[in-house]
């Protein structure tokens, strides 16, 4: 009998169970697909390697929040690259350039001086981001009621706090414009927003030869604490018994007995496990399953030809519209906005491949779902490479000479996301959610993405936060 199974190996998942197999609990990681990592999985093509949804992480400089974590981990040892502390974060917004700053008070001089007469909007931002930061670790200490609370930033909405802050719609934009690191819509949370858009600003880093290095490394310290790690392992059922899970059905034949379940997968589809299970009251089954999910991503992972376009040692966010509307755009419109994200050369000055992301709505390719990868109509091929021409004329201004240096194209779509990490209509950022929650019922938990925050830092968070549900206790006193 396993004292915990995790279903899904990808970030929170994997970092469970690091937490509570060094606790000396008996832990097993059950992923369905021939791979780990969820959201951190790379792809190798033609030698070049490519991310799927790591690109870059915050707050890693020696005792920075994500950089406390990520020792206890054990992660700090990897090939982390540090981006320009001078601008890690270029802003394009209608053809006028920002550079994000790291350290509070360079991001702040930095936007004071492109907007001189925005003084009081500038400093009640950055105080913001600045007190949020620093406190990071406060979120552990919160109880549900604080969190309730009318004026908790779990509750305020960005969108609204930044129209009553900031006035000036240009400035508004600029603060909103390293999107598409987080959702932006009406209803993401002040806490979300402030939270990432912080943790970048207190350092920014790369990783060099790709994020699935996070999930191998997590995998590896699993087992040599004792734990399981097991892919092509398909959960298929929830067994009860006294009210409590007790058996998991693999592969709809063979079963492990269980004390604690974690479910690192989508809502929806940890519902559908839990169907025969009676202690799950019939309307949380309903509200879970019926969650809305954020939207997806389009990328365009570009091989480079050998020596032809220069490393750039940060991200390029180009708008050339409102930024807060920009995850309403659909695959039939030129693309208004992009991220250019290089990745780590292996040796020398020159790139070798670079990712380009744009918003996309999963109703865009929701006809497709159901065809196999590699097999999908010519119509659906069409609208990629449409899509992806688009991307490099669009980034082709602003990064001269990527055009003439592209080699060869590879493309995902949501669709892409919903096969190969099983993240229910292909959301980018899990599911449209106001604050963490931890625990379904009895001996069944949550962690992840869809659960509470998003990105390296909030899934690393999160994780901490389901493990403590369990064992009543941090591993550590961060």
């Amino acid at each position: 009998m396993y004292d915990v199974a995790v279903i899904g190996a990808g970030l929170g998942g994997l970092q469970c169970a690091y937490i509570l197999a060094k606790r000396g609990m008996k832990v097993v990681v059950l992923e369905k697909n021939p791979y780990l990592g969820g959201c951190l999985q790379t792809f190798k093509r033609r030698g070049v390697t490519f991310d799927t949804g790591f690109h870059y992480v915050g707050g890693l400089d020696e005792g920075q929040p994500l950089n406390r974590i990520f020792k206890y981990f054990d992660l700090m040892q990897l090939p982390w690259h540090k981006m320009d502390t001078d601008g890690f974060d270029q802003v394009i917004y209608k053809g006028n350039s920002y550079m994000i700053k790291n350290g509070f008070e360079n991001f702040r001089t930095e936007l004071l001086e492109k907007f001189p007469s925005q003084q009081q909007s500038i400093n009640t931002v950055t105080e913001l981001f600045k007190n949020i930061g620093e406190n990071i670790f406060d979120a552990f200490t919160r109880d549900q009621e604080s969190m309730l609370s009318e004026n908790s930033p779990f509750q305020i909405n960005a969108l609204d706090y930044l129209n009553q802050n900031v006035a000036n719609q240009d400035l508004k934009n600029v603060l909103s414009g390293t999107s598409p690191k987080m959702p932006l819509t009406s209803k993401l949370p002040l806490y979300h927003f402030a939270q990432i858009n912080a943790s970048f600003i207190l350092s920014a880093y790369r990783i060099k030869g790709g994020g699935m290095q996070i999930a191998e490394h997590l995998a590896e310290s699993v087992k040599k604490m004792g734990g399981e790690v097991y892919t092509n392992c398909l959960v298929t059922k929830f067994i009860e018994k006294d009210s409590n899970v007790s058996m998991l059905e693999i592969q709809g034949k063979d079963s492990i007995e269980v004390k604690n379940v974690i479910s690192n997968v989508h809502p929806r589809e940890t519902m559908k496990l839990a169907e025969d299970i009676t202690f799950v009251r019939k309307a949380q089954k309903r509200r879970y399953s019926e969650l809305e999910n954020s939207y997806g991503m389009f990328t365009a992972n570009i091989a480079l030809k050998p020596g032809k376009l220069k490393y750039l040692n940060r991200n390029i966010y180009i708008h050339e519209s409102d930024v807060w509307s920009e995850g309403t755009q659909k695959a039939s419109e030129k693309p208004r906005c992009a991220l250019v994200n290089f990745a780590v050369p292996s040796d020398g000055e020159f790139a070798e491949n670079v990712d380009i992301l744009t918003p996309m709505l999963w109703e865009d390719v929701a006809k497709f779902d159901g065809t196999k990868p590699m097999h999908r109509p010519q119509e659906y091929e069409d609208i990629k490479a449409e899509k992806a021409q688009q991307l490099i004329e669009l980034a082709n201004q602003y990064v001269p000479g990527l055009k003439d240096a592209v080699d060869h194209i590879y493309t995902s779509t949501p669709l892409t996301w919903k096969d190969y990490t099983g993240t229910a209509d292909g959301a980018a950022y899990g599911i449209t959610k106001k604050m963490p929650f931890q625990r379904l019922a009895n001996n069944i938990y949550w962690t992840g993405q869809n659960i509470g925050l998003h990105g390296i830092l909030g899934v690393s968070m999160t994780s901490l936060l389901t493990a403590r549900t369990i064992t009543g206790e941090f591993p550590v006193n961060f």
